[in-house]
């Protein structure tokens, strides 16, 4: 069967742009499969024929969900076993992290995370101390278990659409017999953005925004982006910590990043560094944010992000 597996966890009505991209990785690597956890909607399982994917592996216990993330490496271990896999591609999330790691443990894996590039021989090229150095590594145990980047690769479907088959896997029965169980959910409010780990663009602010994050947001939803903060911000309260980029935050890679009033330390580059384009603006000319912007502004933010999000706006009529 198929000798590359991806791991997709409830996708929703629709696949997202890096599940997508982790099927453009796998089909260069030989026949891609996929180990889903959540339904399968029509589009779904359309988008998954279109990328060229030769079967969907589905677990016979639909209540992972009610569960930390044990029982998923259970289950994804079984599709491993199952469907011969040499490879298998995880999203770079701290739960596909876990996941990854997890997997590896059961199944005597070699683990490669926050993998930005992937040759046709299983070498992972990473980018490593805060983007300073690229490396390349490659897992010498006969499975390989890769954590990829969002924005990595651009999606592309296969040549020729697929017909794949649905397979049923078996949880083991003692997946869940000792795993820790979700008690509640409460569910976060719909910011009408992009997810900050898939976004394209991302405005991210710090703390030169003294607690305002008004001119960071105004200018992320005219660029149809996702709104980052550095540690500072999160921790005085001024936004919620699932917006942090950094060392102890998401490590993000999107096409465009803009820094906003943040220093630039150490710990924030190593979550945003791989951005293709960089654009820094700060009042303190000596900010260690310069040293990798692509494009630096010395300025008050307070004047230059309205300036720039009233221009975007004119242009975009």
């Amino acid at each position: 069967m198929a000798n590359v597996l991806v791991f997709i966890d409830n996708p929703g009505q629709a696949l997202k742009k890096s599940s997508l991209e982790l099927l453009t990785i796998a089909r260069s690597l030989g026949e891609p499969a996929v180990a889903l956890n959540g339904e399968l909607h029509d589009d779904v399982a359309a988008a998954l024929g279109a990328h060229g994917v030769t079967a969907v592996f589905r677990p016979s216990a639909q209540d992972l969900d009610d569960f930390l993330v044990a029982p998923k490496a259970a289950y994804l271990a079984a599709a491993v076993n199952k469907s011969g896999a040499t490879t298998v591609l995880v999203e770079n999330s701290p739960e596909g992290k876990e996941v990854a790691a997890r997997l590896g443990i059961r199944l005597g894996a070699g683990v490669i995370t926050d993998v930005v590039a992937v040759d046709a021989d299983r070498t992972a090229h990473k980018s490593v101390l805060a983007g300073s150095y690229n490396t390349a590594a490659k897992a010498t145990t006969p499975l390989t278990v890769l954590t990829v980047k969002a924005n990595s690769v651009t999606p592309e479907p296969a040549a020729a659409p697929s017909a794949p088959e649905t397979v049923t896997v078996e949880v083991p029965a003692d997946a869940t017999a000792s795993a820790a169980r979700i008690t509640a959910r409460e569910q976060k409010v719909a910011s009408g953005r992009p997810d900050l780990t898939d976004a394209r663009i991302v405005v991210a602010g710090g703390r030169g925004l003294d607690g305002d994050f008004g001119p960071v947001e105004e200018l992320a939803d005219a660029l149809g982006a996702a709104v980052g903060a550095s540690r500072a911000a999160t921790d005085a309260g001024w936004i919620s910590h699932d917006a942090q980029v950094g060392q102890t935050g998401k490590t993000i890679s999107p096409q465009l990043y803009i820094s906003a009033g943040i220093s630039g330390a150490i710990q924030q580059k190593a979550g945003m560094q791989t951005a293709k384009v960089i654009v820094a603006v700060n009042k303190d000319a000596e900010s260690p944010v310069f040293e990798i912007a692509d494009f630096g502004i010395v300025g008050d933010l307070f004047q230059v992000l309205p300036q720039a999000t009233e221009e975007i706006k004119k242009r975009k009529g």
